[in-house]
């Protein structure tokens, strides 16, 4: 039987360099959270709370959808 792995992929560093080059810190600011915690949602080692991702949106004046996307991917089957 196969398994699925969820990955929520974001695009958090291509938009701070679209929006002036914006530095993690200023993010981090606008979102209300530590620069540390920009740092690991970049480097997908951590999952935003909705209301996160949706402070995030708003510091780039985007849609949630255009910040982070939803992935299944299939997982082999564990012997």
């Amino acid at each position: 039987m196969r398994s699925h792995q969820t990955v929520i992929a974001n695009q958090i560093r291509r938009l701070r360099f679209e929006n002036g080059e914006m530095t993690q810190d200023q993010l981090a600011k606008m979102a209300g959270v530590t620069r540390h915690t920009i740092m690991a949602l970049e480097a997908g080692k951590y999952f935003p709370s909705l209301l996160l991702a949706f402070r995030i949106a708003r510091a780039f004046g985007t849609p949630v959808e255009r910040v982070f996307e939803y992935r299944e991917t299939d997982c082999p089957p564990s012997s």
